[in-house]
């Protein structure tokens, strides 16, 4: 599991945390914290775990691309169109469900 270096500076950055406050929350070293925010070193997955719940934010917002699934930057790109306030809002996605209360046609 790789991570999305830029999505976990800017989601650290939106929960108002300096990077030792989140190092230290999370149980690892501040030097630890800034190689992975620098892309040097990747976080593993326990430690992904660690940092969503500490930014109140999906585990996902904070991965790396795979296969073509856009990255946690690419996410967050979608909020910020959005006009989101939080990292860890849901991107808006039309429904095809009928209104409530609709009646299918005979």
């Amino acid at each position: 599991m790789n991570h999305a270096p830029k999505a976990l500076t800017f989601a650290r950055e939106k929960a108002g945390l300096t990077k030792r406050a989140l190092a230290k929350q999370c149980g690892i070293s501040e030097q630890l914290l800034c190689d992975i925010e620098a892309g040097r070193r990747n976080a593993t997955p326990a430690n992904l775990i660690k940092f969503a719940s500490a930014l109140n934010c999906p585990v996902v917002s904070l991965e790396a691309a795979r296969d073509g699934a856009p990255s946690g930057a690419d996410i967050r790109q979608g909020w910020e169109a959005e006009g989101a306030e939080r990292p860890n809002s849901p991107p808006r996605v039309a429904s095809s469900y009928p209104p409530t209360g609709a009646r299918p046609a005979a």
